[in-house]
């Protein structure tokens, strides 16, 4: 009867993290049990960042829309309440981008919404 050996089974699988470790620090990317460790990691990392940058590129519109909105004397929270009176559904990513390259149409928005306010 032939002898049983290990196969590639656990060859492949070693392999597998061993590249997904490629390019990290000192034994991290060449010892398998660091390795091991260093890939579930940056696994966990990349699972938690990909919801956090979605918080973060609404917080830098936000913040965009802010800063224009300021510069035509109201603030963020009226601009987005005046907008919501007028039924205007703008989302902030196009206000945000509106702001920075086409400023005449932004500014129409926003006398609207002054506008919309003083009623």
């Amino acid at each position: 009867m032939p002898r049983a050996v290990d196969g590639t089974r656990r060859k492949d699988r070693r392999k597998k993290i061993l590249k997904e470790a490629k390019g990290f620090y000192g034994r991290r990317s060449t010892n398998f049990r660091a390795a091991k460790d260093a890939v579930t990691k940056a696994g966990q990392y990349a699972y938690r960042d990909r919801k956090k940058k979605k918080r973060d590129f609404r917080r830098l519109w936000i913040t965009r829309i802010s800063a224009a909105v300021q510069s035509e004397d109201l603030n963020y929270s009226q601009f987005m309440y005046g907008l919501k009176k007028l039924n205007i559904e703008i989302n902030r990513k196009a206000l945000s981008n509106m702001a920075i390259e086409d400023k005449d149409a932004f500014s129409a928005i926003v006398g609207q919404a002054k506008k919309a306010l003083e009623v």
